[in-house]
C-alpha cells in the first residue's frame, strides 16, 4: 500500500522539480513567447523604420524593413522594404537639386558605416559618385523587392502604390522622412 502512495508523490515531486527548473532558467520578467508577442514583433520593425526615416537614418531603416520581410514575408513588406529603398533615392535627388553635396557624404557615411572599426577607417569618397552609387543601387534593389511584392498579391501592393503616390503628392519636399499615413508602421 506505502508503494501506490509513494507513486503518486514522486510524480508530483518531479513535476514540481521540472517547474522550479523552468523558473529557475527563464530571467525574471520573461514569459514564454505567444502567438500575440510574435504577431506585434514585426510591427515594432516599422514602428523604428519609421523613426529612422525622420532622423536621416536610412541604414537603419532598411535593416528594419528587411528583418520585416524575414519575420513576416508579405506583399507589404516587400512594399515597404521597396519604399525605403525609393525614399533613399528621392532624398538623394533632393540633395542634388539643392546642391547640399555634404549631405550626400553623410548619406554615404551613414549607409557605409556599421561598427567602430569604421571610424578609423571612413569610407571616403567624393558626394557625386557616391550620389551615383547609392542611387544605382537603391534603383535595383527597389525593383527587385516591387516585383517580390507583385508576386505575392498585386491588389494589395497597387492599393499601397496609390497610397505612396499621394504621399509624394502632397508632399513633394520631405515625402521621403516619413511613410504614408494610411500605413500601420
Amino acid at each position: 500500500m506505502s508503494g501506490c502512495v509513494q507513486r503518486p508523490c514522486s510524480a508530483r515531486w518531479s513535476a514540481a522539480a521540472a517547474l522550479a527548473v523552468l523558473c529557475l532558467t527563464l530571467p525574471i520578467g520573461q514569459q514564454p513567447a505567444t502567438a500575440e508577442a510574435s504577431a506585434e514583433r514585426p510591427r515594432d520593425h516599422l514602428r523604428r523604420a519609421r523613426v529612422y526615416l525622420a532622423a536621416g537614418d536610412y541604414r537603419r531603416a532598411v535593416e528594419a524593413c528587411q528583418r520585416e520581410v524575414d519575420e513576416a514575408p508579405s506583399a507589404e513588406s516587400y512594399v515597404y522594404l521597396t519604399y525605403v529603398f525609393q525614399a533613399i533615392d528621392g532624398y538623394l535627388d533632393h540633395l542634388a537639386k539643392i546642391d547640399r553635396w555634404v549631405l550626400v557624404e553623410q548619406l554615404f557615411v551613414n549607409l557605409a558605416t556599421r561598427e567602430a572599426q569604421d571610424l578609423v577607417d571612413p569610407p571616403d569618397v567624393l558626394a557625386r559618385i557616391a550620389k551615383e552609387i547609392i542611387q544605382g543601387s537603391v534603383r535595383q534593389q527597389s525593383d527587385v523587392s516591387a516585383a517580390m511584392a507583385a508576386r505575392l498579391d498585386e491588389v494589395a501592393v497597387a492599393r499601397l502604390w496609390k497610397q505612396q503616390t499621394a504621399w509624394r503628392t502632397a508632399r513633394p519636399e520631405n515625402w521621403w522622412a516619413g511613410v504614408p499615413e494610411g500605413w500601420a508602421w
